[in-house]
């Protein structure tokens, strides 16, 4: 499974990229687009949203389910990837580089994990 080292992970399965200046970009984990199967909506905040940290800030719709998205950190919304509008499906291709949106005023969730703490959690899924 594919974890980039330099993301921070949820346990709800999505990724967080630090970029510095308090911004950030979140996505949706390879694990999590491999669970949803092919992605064919996605519901994005507005820019200037507030995310809370365990909140729900969008959803996914795929030919399985609608899937809640949660904020893994503090913030506004900053920019949305608008391009998943029109092609959603670039999520199941490229998940760590399809973010979803850019966060600015950005306030770390204690509950971030490394890539290895993430590879550990859903090792740990599997054995369930």
């Amino acid at each position: 499974m594919n974890l980039p080292t330099d993301l921070k992970y949820t346990r709800s399965h999505e990724w967080v990229r630090l970029l510095g200046g308090g911004k950030a970009e979140i996505g949706l984990t390879d694990f999590a687009q491999k669970e949803l199967g092919d992605i064919v909506f996605v519901n994005l905040p507005q820019e200037g949203d507030g995310l809370v940290p365990g909140e729900t800030f969008a959803d996914v719709e795929s030919v399985k389910a609608v899937s809640d998205i949660f904020s893994p950190i503090g913030g506004t919304v900053e920019e949305i990837n608008e391009e998943l509008a029109d092609e959603p499906e670039k999520i199941n291709q490229d998940p760590y580089g399809a973010w979803l949106i850019r966060a600015s005023g950005v306030k770390e969730g204690e509950t971030l994990l490394s890539a290895e703490e993430y590879r550990a959690f859903l090792a740990g899924k599997e054995g369930a």
